[in-house]
């Protein structure tokens, strides 16, 4: 790892290095490496150093998708392909390399479960532009040009796509996925008392399909050493993932296979699963036992997955002062023909707020597209936010103030259950939030600000979702210089991970944060989870702290049993470690830098690894979540429909904070996401052809500089030991939740018109 990781970087602290705690604020430790361009991604290691060993250069592999959405292969043409300079071969379900069964090893076999598309399986066509070829050449252009070149003829019959044209036909989701609970049942009776209420609304919600749009490519490159080993460089959210996947189904073992993804360039979800270039690499290196990279273009980031389009009704009723009666929430949502992809899209509406009489539920549209994905919040995106446009409504509707009405139905426990929460701050998120924003001096009535051509609408909405942790392993190793490297095969994919562990090791140990380094991204480090559901501080930052924890108490050991020990009597309990010693903490004085410690000790280094496993029995007994409170202030030319964000609060409680630079940068990057979904974002389909027209960020819009302007983040003070051993939460995904509903909101403050799905375009705003 130390080509790829250096194992000891200078950071840059804002209050200088040294001894550093979590809580303050800190550079990312990596920081230098990605803005000098010494970071290298997926796409970018090639197989220098291995061409005499394995006697060729790196191949490179174009994909060939199909142009029609569903159907078979009737046969292929790729002689034209072929006989190009540089084409080494074409490789489909013909002639692709003998795999274990696809039945048994692709179904449930990565995280998240399910059963993943299975590329060059066989000549069926489950979606449009599914991958049904791949060109492998001496170099990217060759391939690319012969690519081009290959004809496939289909057999095409009618598709059906687009969620709206079939929402008749709904099922309930099938079989099970980690991470996802169905809608509980019904509490009280919602209907009834819908029905029996004073004040009611009722509204239908849709939002439609976002697709992932990181930086970087999808990509992976994969080195085929002359003993047949393969590292693999792969653009993924668990090294450690990719590898059981290509393990499993290409029949290697664990030495014969090492993946690596020590930097990735954005992901947020697309990276959960291995996507098909991953493969589709694989199966061209070990059929031509030779290294190859494969790597998408910006158009093929359209046809592996995205956020389901969604239509959802949510009813609710309310005594004439506010207090809640019914809550009624629906949602259907799309998903594949080859599996049912969920996601926990109505349940927030039955954990926000206080009611006696709640129904919910979820179901499912099978439409010959490819399956859906995680993204970022999946689920709680787009249900929070039907919700939260339902409640500003029906503010309006009983006359009470927006946040007045939140508070008023604030829940002290979980209103389907009544567990209690972990912790949960989300009064001081509306107080700080409100207090910062000058929420006070919002008018009731809609229309009541304009500026120039603009009317001024002040907006806000609340956010929730899973404060998650899962199992991994972390290794601490002190070297007798007085270095600590630890690692585990965690994911940094750009939230900071590097310096957050890095920081957590150094209070830890007592230790400067330029002695210490923090090793990711490859699959040989102690298991981790994948990075996601914001839960890696939690979990692995746990597992670090465990790690370094145990590592103390060895070398405690070590000092008691020197012949001339300055801890003779003392227990673990009267020492502590700081500035690279151990020492007594009554008599400071008394003490032994660890350096020469382990030098007295006649040994290089000192090693202990540590599990960490969730104390399940504990945390069921609780409902574990983050909070936040958005608001926002928009300007909205009535006229040209045009809307601008000019102002966001977001206060955010998620638990101690281990670095309030990196974690602000998380939540303030989410609020930009959260305009770009309420505002801009929306793949168009052609549904004659089943295809994704604005396939490119030309035409797929997102939010820009210009359409960015002031995000406040605030942290409100929160500590808890239910959730991890860090008083940690997670704060990535919290940060988008509640940010489009606040602008809805906001919208219809200024102009009173009303607006129910995403993104709100201009031609809404002027109907």
């Amino acid at each position: 790892m130390t080509d790829l990781i250096p194992e000891l970087r200078t950071p840059t602290a804002d209050a200088g290095t040294g001894h550093v705690k979590t809580g303050t604020s800190v550079s990312r430790i990596d920081g230098r490496d990605k803005v000098t361009g010494a970071a290298r991604y997926a796409a970018e290691f090639a197989a220098d150093g291995l061409a005499n060993e394995v006697a060729n250069e790196l191949l490179h592999g174009v994909v060939v998708n199909s142009s029609i959405t569903k159907g078979r292969i009737v046969s292929f043409d790729t002689s034209a392909a072929l006989a190009q300079p540089g084409v080494i071969e074409v490789i489909t379900y013909l002639n692709r390399p003998k795999m274990r069964s696809f039945d048994l090893f692709y179904k449930d076999m990565t995280a998240p479960g399910g059963a993943p598309f299975r590329p060059l399986y066989d000549e069926q066509i489950v979606s449009n532009a599914q991958p049904v070829a791949l060109v492998v050449a001496e170099t990217f252009e060759a391939a690319r040009h012969a690519a081009a070149l290959v004809i496939v003829h289909y057999e095409e019959e009618a598709h059906e796509t687009g969620l709206l044209n079939y929402l008749s036909r709904p099922h309930k989701p099938k079989g099970f996925k980690a991470g996802y609970s169905p809608p509980p049942d019904e509490k009280g009776h919602a209907e009834q008392a819908w029905q029996d209420a004073d004040c009611k609304i009722e509204g239908e919600y849709y939002s439609g399909v976002e697709h992932h749009n990181p930086l970087e490519l999808f990509a992976s490159t994969v080195i085929r050493s002359a003993d047949g080993h393969l590292t693999i460089y792969d653009k993924t959210q668990s090294s450690q993932n990719s590898r059981w996947y290509v393990s499993r189904v290409f029949g290697l073992s664990r030495s014969e296979v090492t993946v690596r993804n020590p930097y990735v360039g954005g992901a947020f979800g697309a990276g959960l699963r291995p996507q098909y270039q991953l493969p589709l690499a694989v199966m061209a290196s070990l059929m031509l036992q030779r290294s190859v990279r494969v790597v998408m273009t910006r158009q093929q980031m359209f046809t592996f997955g995205h956020r389901p389009e969604t239509w959802q009704r949510l009813k609710l009723a309310a005594s004439r002062d506010g207090v809640l009666q019914s809550i009624a929430h629906d949602a259907v949502a799309e998903t594949s023909r080859f599996e049912d992809y969920v996601e926990v899209v109505v349940n927030w509406s039955g954990q926000l707020y206080a009611c006696e009489n709640i129904r919910l539920g979820y179901q499912l549209v099978d439409l010959d597209q490819f399956s859906p994905m995680d993204m970022r919040a999946p689920g709680a995106a787009h249900g929070v936010h039907a919700l939260e446009v339902a409640m500003d409504e029906l503010s309006y509707q009983v006359g009470i103030d927006p946040l007045a009405l939140r508070l008023k139905n604030y829940a002290e426990s979980n209103p389907m259950d009544d567990l209690p929460y972990s912790t949960k701050e989300l009064r001081a998120c509306y107080a700080q939030g409100a207090e910062r924003f000058g929420w006070n001096a919002r008018p009731l009535a809609p229309r009541s600000r304009k500026e120039g051509t603009e009317w001024v609408g002040w907006g806000m909405a609340t956010g929730i979702w899973d404060a998650m942790q899962m199992f991994a392993r972390a290794s601490a190793v002190l070297h007798a210089d007085g270095r600590l490297v630890v690692s585990s095969a965690a994911t940094d994919i750009g939230t900071g991970t590097y310096t957050v562990m890095a920081t957590i090791a150094a209070e830890e140990m007592g230790l400067p944060l330029e002695h210490v380094a923090f090793q990711l991204g490859d699959s040989t480090l102690p298991v981790a989870p994948i990075e996601g559901g914001s839960s890696h501080v939690a979990t692995v930052g746990s597992a670090v702290q465990g790690a370094c924890e145990k590592l103390k108490k060895t070398l405690f050991k070590l000092a008691k049993q020197l012949p001339d020990s300055p801890f003779p009597k003392a227990r673990f309990a009267d020492v502590e470690f700081v500035d690279g010693h151990v020492r007594l903490r009554r008599t400071q004085e008394t003490g032994i830098a660890l350096a020469a410690l382990l030098k007295a000790a006649e040994t290089s280094r000192v090693e202990e690894k540590y599990l960490l496993l969730p104390n399940m029995l504990k945390q069921k007994k609780y409902v574990r979540a983050v909070h936040s409170a958005v608001f926002c202030e928009v300007r909205v030319d009535e006229e040209f429909g045009t809307v601008r964000v000019t102002r966001v609060v977001s206060a955010v409680a998620a638990g101690r904070i281990i670095n309030t630079k990196t974690a602000a940068s998380q939540v303030s990057g989410a609020v930009v996401w959260g305009i770009s979904q309420a505002l801009h974002e929306e793949t168009q389909m052609d549904h004659a052809l089943g295809r994704f027209m604005n396939h490119n960020l030309g035409e797929y819009h997102v939010a820009v500089n210009a359409d960015i302007h002031d995000i406040d983040v605030i942290f409100v003070q929160e500590d808890d030991r239910i959730v991890s051993r860090l008083g940690a939460k997670g704060v990535g995904e919290i940060g988008i939740v509640g940010v489009a509903a606040a602008i809805s909101n906001a919208i219809y403050h200024a102009t009173g018109k009303r607006v129910r799905s995403t993104p709100i375009t201009p031609d809404k705003v002027m109907c």
